[in-house]
């Protein structure tokens, strides 16, 4: 391989993988904002967050394409065995998604389930930041986590379950959205 289709491919995989990277954000934000909404009990306001949530997140999947089509500055320099390695970073945090779920409801507390699932998912952004070479991941998994760190204190607050899932999934759709864009601008 010529070092030239060696830089082509590395392009490619850059373009295709901070692309992806995009739209995942951006569908995910779009479950979180669901599940915010769906807290809320005013029917009318919460159509209209769903509304604008579908809107957020086809502007940034149009921009995913756009936006990556564009100059690379910076090319990723991935780990040794990268795709393994995101393969489990991703198979613990559907675990430990799980056992968050299975917990709170045998506890009795499902108003933990936003909260922890937030948690995890921040979490899970540390190793990625590494297994992407996407730094914004790191900041990624700050803002989520202390999402869930909010909704903790919300629900110490002694407020409702609905409450607790409109703080914990507004926020953390707004944080994975706003990843996304960056993503999709930034590389």
């Amino acid at each position: 391989m010529t070092t030239e289709s060696a830089d082509a491919e590395c392009l490619t995989l850059t373009r295709n993988l901070r692309r992806r990277g995009a739209i995942v954000l951006a569908v995910f934000a779009l479950v979180w904002a669901f599940a915010g909404g769906s807290g809320i009990a005013a029917v009318p306001v919460s159509v209209a967050v769903g509304v604008v949530a579908a809107a957020v997140t086809a502007g940034a999947v149009v921009l995913a394409f756009r936006g990556t089509a564009g100059p690379v500055t910076r090319l990723v320099r991935l780990p040794e065995k990268w795709n393994r390695g995101v393969g489990l970073v991703n198979a613990a945090e559907l675990v430990a998604i799980f056992a968050v779920i299975a917990a709170s409801n045998a506890s009795g507390h499902p108003e933990f389930i936003p909260v922890g699932i937030c948690l995890v998912v921040g979490l899970h952004f540390f190793p990625l930041a590494h297994l992407f070479d996407q730094g914004q991941y790191t900041w990624t998994a700050v803002f989520l986590t202390a999402v869930a760190l909010v909704g903790l204190a919300v629900l110490a607050a002694g407020t409702t379950a609905e409450t607790i899932r409109t703080v914990v999934g507004l926020g953390a759709a707004v944080v994975l959205w706003a990843s996304s864009f960056h993503v999709a601008l930034r590389g």
